[in-house]
């Protein structure tokens, strides 16, 4: 967890993995893989999937990404930047924009009725 706090060029769990041996020599990747994956799903940590990469961002605040289409890089842009893709303002020193995506997560109106309604039956046992 501390490395991918440290990080800030959102790295792969081999990346992750080299940074950890610096300090436990004898640490599996397959160790790094499952804590990476404990800390992604309890919210310690964030999962970002995409371009055939899994890379992980240990900034909980909320913000956006921008990825690299050659390298996969992925670097941050705050909420709230002055985002011009003409110009290109706002983005990271360099990025030049292609296109971009939107994708909002939550849950349903039916999940959303399921959850809850599980949640008062496990309420009244």
């Amino acid at each position: 967890m501390e490395e991918v706090r440290r990080a800030d060029n959102h790295p792969t769990a081999d990346e992750i993995y080299e940074l950890v041996r610096r300090r436990l020599p004898r640490i599996s990747l397959g160790t790094v893989y499952r804590n990476l994956d404990r800390l992604s799903r309890e919210g310690v940590i964030r999962t970002i999937e995409g371009a055939g990469s899994r890379r992980y961002d240990g900034d909980l605040e909320e913000h956006w990404h921008v990825r690299c289409a050659d390298c996969g890089l992925i670097s941050d842009v705050k909420p709230g930047a002055d985002l011009n893709l003409k110009s290109g303002t706002g983005f990271p020193e360099g990025f030049l924009v292609t296109g971009w995506h939107v994708e909002y997560r939550g849950m349903c109106g039916e999940c959303k009725e399921k959850q809850g309604s599980g949640a008062r039956s496990q309420e009244s046992e």
